[in-house]
Order: C-alpha cells, then sequence, then structure tokens
C-alpha cells in the first residue's frame, strides 16, 4: 500500500502535489518523494519520513515545472532506506520516472531478466524499480529509435502487462512528453482520474483515492479501468486505452475495510457507506447467535471503525460512545515496520477514558485483527479502565493468509487467525466474547454499492490469489522477507535525502 499522484497542469504543480500527498499520507508513512518535470528536465526530491518533514521550503522552490508525480511510501519488505524511496528514475530511453502502488510477484524472474536479457541493472530490492525498467524496455522496444507517440507508448505498457504479474497503479513521467498512468489487469490497487478547468486550461490528476482530487477541486472524472493506459501529454491532450488481453476488475476488499480514507470512492464504491454496512452485517450477527447479549456500550477503536462501530449501536439500539482518544501525532500502528515499534506505539496512541468504561459491559468494534497484539493490549487497556467485561468485534473476517498484492500482511505464523478457532483468538486476546464479520457479508456490503463487481481479492481472509500464480513456494519466500525479524531496520545514518535535476533526452537519435 503506497500513495501515488500525477498531475499535468497549466501552472507550476509542487504545491499541489505536496498537498495531495498530505491527503493520502495514510497510504505511507516511511518515505515521501516528489518529481516535476520543466521540458526536458526532472527535478527530485524524496527522503525517508512523513511528508511534511521531507519537504522544507528550499526543496518546495527547486520544484520547478506544469507537471510532475509524487509518491508515499509503505514497505512490505526488505528494509526501508532512503534509498528505496520513490519515484525512480532512469535515463535511458527518454528519461523516465515512476512511482507504483503494488507488489510484483514475479520481480524476482523479472530480475534475472533484466539482467541477462535486456542487459539492465537493478539497483535496489525494490520491485518498483524493476516495474520501472521493465517499463522502459518495452517503451525503448516499442519505439524503435523514434520519437514517442501515444500509439508506442500504450504499445509499451501492453508489454508490461505480458510481463508483469500482481499488483501495480503507476504514475510515470516521460521527459519532455508527458504523464503515464496504469493499472494492472486486476485492478488490484486503486487508481481514479479527474481534471479541473482554469483560466489557462484544463489540468488533469491521477491519484490513488478519489480524495485526493476532492481536496484539490478536480472533478473525478472516472476510475482507471483494470489493464487501460492514460497519457497525458504536456500540451494537456487526453488519450486512453485498453492494453491488456483479459481484463477483470478484482478490487482488493481491505481497501474498504482499513486502507481507505472513508471519504474516499474506489471503483465506483463508498468507503464509508460499505463500512456501515460493515456494521449492520455485525449487528445482524450479534442478534442471531447471541441474541441475549449484555452489552452496555459500544466502543470503537479510532479511526477506521466508527462508521461500523455506530451503524452497529443503532442497529442493536445500543449506547454509542468514544472511549479512546487518539493521539493524532501518532502513525498508523498497522503499517508501522517492525512489531516492537507497533507495540510501544498503541499505549502512546490511544487513551481510555475511564467513566466510560467503569462497571460497564463494553463492546469494542475495531476494522480487523491481524497480528492481535494491538487487540490484546486495547483489551487489557479497557479492563485496566475499570470495564467489567469486555467484548470484541471485528468488522472483518479472521485474516489468515499473507497479501501478496503490496500490504503488510506478515507470515502465516505471525497472523492471530492462522490455525486458531474463535474461541482460541477471544483468549489470546484477553476478551470475554469475539464476534467475526462473515465474508459472505463483507462482499455483499461493498457489492451494494457496485453490483457490477464481480470478484474482490479477498486473499488475506480466504486463501484465492486473484492473480492465480501464487505458489506454496511464493508464499514461504515472501513470509521469509516479511517476517519482522527479517527486516532490515533503518539505519541509524539513514538521513540522506536525494535532490536531483535530472535532464533527460527527448529520443534516443534527434541529437539532442
Amino acid at each position: 500500500m503506497c500513495g501515488i499522484i500525477g498531475i499535468v497542469g497549466k501552472n507550476p504543480v509542487n504545491q499541489m502535489l505536496y498537498d495531495g500527498l498530505l491527503v493520502l499520507q495514510h497510504r505511507g508513512q516511511d518515505a515521501a518523494g516528489i518529481v516535476t518535470t520543466d521540458g526536458p528536465t526532472f527535478f527530485m526530491h524524496k527522503n525517508n519520513g512523513l511528508v511534511q518533514d521531507v519537504f522544507q521550503t528550499r526543496h518546495m522552490r527547486n520544484l520547478i515545472g506544469n507537471a510532475g508525480i509524487a509518491h508515499v511510501r509503505y514497505p512490505t519488505a526488505g528494509s526501508s532506506s532512503a534509498a528505496e524511496a520513490q519515484p525512480f528514475y532512469v535515463n535511458s530511453p527518454f528519461g523516465i520516472v515512476l512511482g507504483h502502488n503494488g507488489n510484483l510477484t514475479n520481480s524476482d524472474q523479472l530480475k534475472r531478466e533484466m539482467f541477462r536479457q535486456d542487459l539492465r541493472h537493478i539497483n535496489t530490492s525494490s520491485d518498483s524499480e524493476v516495474l520501472l525498467n521493465v517499463l522502459a524496455h518495452e517503451i525503448e522496444d516499442a519505439a524503435k529509435n523514434s520519437s514517442l507517440d501515444p500509439d508506442t507508448i500504450f504499445k509499451a505498457v501492453a508489454g508490461v502487462h505480458r510481463r508483469c504479474r500482481g499488483a501495480y497503479g503507476v504514475v510515470a513521467m516521460i521527459a519532455n512528453y508527458g504523464l503515464l498512468a496504469f493499472r494492472d489487469p486486476y485492478g488490484i490497487r486503486p487508481l481514479i482520474i479527474g481534471k479541473a478547468q482554469t483560466e489557462k486550461g484544463v489540468e488533469y490528476m491521477v491519484a490513488s483515492e478519489s480524495v485526493a482530487l476532492d481536496v484539490l477541486g478536480f472533478q473525478v472524472m472516472r476510475d482507471v479501468a483494470p489493464g487501460e493506459a492514460i497519457f497525458i501529454d504536456l500540451e494537456g491532450n487526453f488519450y486512453s486505452r485498453q492494453c491488456a488481453d483479459n481484463p477483470f476488475l478484482s478490487p482488493c476488499i481491505f481497501e474498504y475495510v482499513y486502507l481507505a480514507r472513508p471519504d474516499s470512492v474506489i471503483d465506483q464504491v463508498s468507503v464509508y457507506q460499505t463500512r456501515l454496512h460493515m456494521g449492520e452485517s455485525l449487528a445482524e450477527k450479534i442478534h442471531k447467535q447471541w441474541a441475549h447479549h449484555d452489552i452496555d456500550v459500544v466502543i470503537p477503536i479510532p479511526d477506521t471503525s466508527r462508521p461500523s462501530a455506530l451503524q452497529l449501536a443503532n442497529a442493536l439500539n445500543l449506547t454509542y460512545r468514544e472511549g479512546f482518544i487518539k493521539n493524532r501525532y501518532i502513525g498508523r500502528t498497522f503499517i508501522m515496520p517492525g512489531q516492537a515499534l507497533r507495540q510501544k506505539s498503541v499505549r502512546q496512541k490511544l487513551n481510555p477514558i475511564g467513566m466510560e468504561f467503569k462497571g460497564k459491559n463494553v463492546l469494542l468494534v475495531d476494522d480487523s485483527i491481524v497480528r492481535g497484539t494491538t487487540s490484546e493490549r486495547i483489551v487489557q487497556m479497557a479492563r485496566e479502565a475499570g470495564a467489567n467485561k469486555v467484548f470484541f468485534a471485528s468488522a472483518a473476517p479472521p485474516v489468515r493468509f499473507p497479501n501478496v498484492y503490496g500490504i503488510d500482511m506478515p507470515s502465516r505464523d505471525e497472523l492471530l487467525a492462522t490455525g486458531r478457532d474463535d474461541d482460541q483468538i477471544r483468549r489470546e486476546i484477553g476478551a470475554d466474547a469475539l464476534i467475526y464479520q462473515d465474508l459472505d457479508a463483507l462482499i455483499h456490503g461493498v457489492k451494494l454499492s457496485n453490483p457490477d463487481i464481480q470478484r474482490f481479492d479477498c486473499s488475506c481472509f480466504d486463501g484465492d490469489y486473484v492473480t492465480g500464480d501464487v505458489t506454496e513456494g511464493y508464499l514461504a519466500a515472501i513470509e521469509a522477507a516479511r517476517r519482522d525479524g527479517a527486516k532490515s531496520p533503518r539505519p541509524a545514518n539513514s538521513s540522506t535525502q536525494l535532490d536531483l535535476n535530472l535532464v533527460g533526452s527527448t529520443a534516443p537519435d534527434d541529437g539532442q
């Protein structure tokens, strides 16, 4: 899970890219980067850290030009060094910068192909750099030493789709040509496009979530279709084409559970509305299976579970209360690298209001249970605040399988629900009762907003990976890389930032 933005404007875009990254900060807190373009020259700044810490006034002044892309990073494997902050850059052909949201499932194979067949060197462990080099090679092959046009670019994207497997939402800039954006043939990761009318003409923007378009004053045009590519040249001319042979929309259902902001709309589905539906179906399950419950109050674990908890309380005619106060200056614990950091931040992030717990039977509602250590700590905090009984409800089904498409859901032996039934999980987190969302109910709740979606990627719940290429051997390898103990800590001296002015050629043979 990362956040990506691309803009082709009529005025300088540095401030819009920065503001857009702030809106998408929830999608990645490890690193941030912006690249702008002015003619054949790229201007780049990227570094580890939050958006507001990475970019200072002096950096923004150097990011000149009316077009650019931006990225916030959330690592799923390997190190979180500044070298892997995005966007990435290659100087051949033409000069290309790229930002990627998702994860390639065949990156190791592609690395070998890059080295042996395409004669390209991959400098980091990031699959995003692999994807960039595949794109660069396909553009070089399609261009045949000529100037680029939309047909050539779309032919190159079709080559990327043939070679790359997994999930990818991509924004890229080609020096002196324009903005390219495309989505994998299953549409696993989200990508949406909008436009804004200015005095100088139409500006275009692509982003991971519609909320970024809303905040920056862009009108939503539509979601980028699975397998589709969008190209907008520097003059503002818009082109699009389906570049995949057999596209089939299968969006990641966990976007609606946790990842996306509630005010976003993804593939014509309101994230907020789906979370209300999650609360309704949880209430129905409680009513059927626990008709004589003794719940006094429903309390959400802020922030993601609030709509579900509110709707659940309304449906069961129960009191809803805010029992935890959240420190807004602590990041999202789910996407923090390292278990020790996640555990430490839970108590720093949440503080209970004692009067809402003391002597009461409390139903805590969270969006999901992944490792379970956060849930266990929250249950303990509720008891310490004086709760008589502590019940726990998850708006999502049990997470039993790793996610291989860009979400850092760890190895199976680190997932609390793997190999445990509900009662064992209940005992692990210390709750008096536990209730999970049913997967069928979750799917139904999302489809209510868009019945045309025939399939979702629910692999973290059911182990069914939509790309069809995820083997047991692949899972074992990715799990070894994702275990908290295997992740490389950020070096103590990793504050090195990257500021570059990169000149890309307009074509290999044009003499410039």
